[in-house]
This record gives C-alpha cells, structure tokens and sequence, in this order.
C-alpha cells in the first residue's frame, strides 16, 4: 500500500468491484478512498446510461448511432476506462490498449462514406 492507495479488483462487464482478484475480475487499480468512490461514481452512472439505453432500444423509428442514449452511454464508458487506465497496473493498461476500446470510443465512423447526408434522427 502507498499513499493510502489499496489494489482493487473491476469488472466492467460484470459492475463488480472487489478487493480479491478473481477470473470475473480482469482491471486491477490502486485508488485511494476518495478514488475509489470516484469508480464507484463512473460505475453507477454506466449503470444508470444502460438502464436507460435499453429502455430505449425498442423504439423503432430513430437510429441508435445518432442517439443521445448511445452517445451518453459511450461518454461515460470513455470516463471508466480512462479513469481504469489512469488508476491501473501495468497490465491494466496493456490490457486496455490491446481492446483499443478508448480509440474506439473516441472516434466515430461518421466520417465514413453513407453519413455525409444522414439525419441526427434525435
């Protein structure tokens, strides 16, 4: 332990995180308390985003890739796995660069042929 910080144990996919390392648990940080409680904040929140994504998923007329619902799920999965990357071990942050989530996230296929002329639909 340095600083106050302690190793912590997270799992995106599954909203967990544990102070034991276990196969559900693939992110390891060390945080201190009011770090930790800043990853418990971005968790809750991409919670509350996907509650709300799949609410709306169902509406048949609008376009989920221009959707304020998807947009916002991304921002805040941008905040995690930044604060994740920031806040990780050194395999975390390789295993993060391998997903290439963050570019990903970052950078629309807008730009790509077939958007030039498409509505926001919001």
């Amino acid at each position: 332990m340095q600083d106050g910080k302690k190793h912590y144990y997270v799992s995106v996919t599954h909203n967990l995180i544990e102070q034991t390392k276990n196969e559900s648990t693939p992110f390891e940080v060390m945080v201190d308390e009011e770090q930790l409680n800043r990853l418990k904040d971005l968790m809750k929140v991409l919670e509350d985003e996907d509650a709300y994504t799949l609410q709306r998923a169902p509406v048949p007329y609008k376009s989920a890739d221009h959707d304020e619902a998807t947009e916002q799920f991304s921002d805040g999965m941008t905040l995690l796995y930044t604060f994740l990357y920031d806040h990780g071990t050194p395999d975390t942050r390789q295993a993060i660069e391998r997903m290439n989530v963050l570019s990903r996230l970052q950078d629309t296929d807008y730009d790509d042929p077939g958007y030039e002329n498409s509505p926001l639909n919001k």
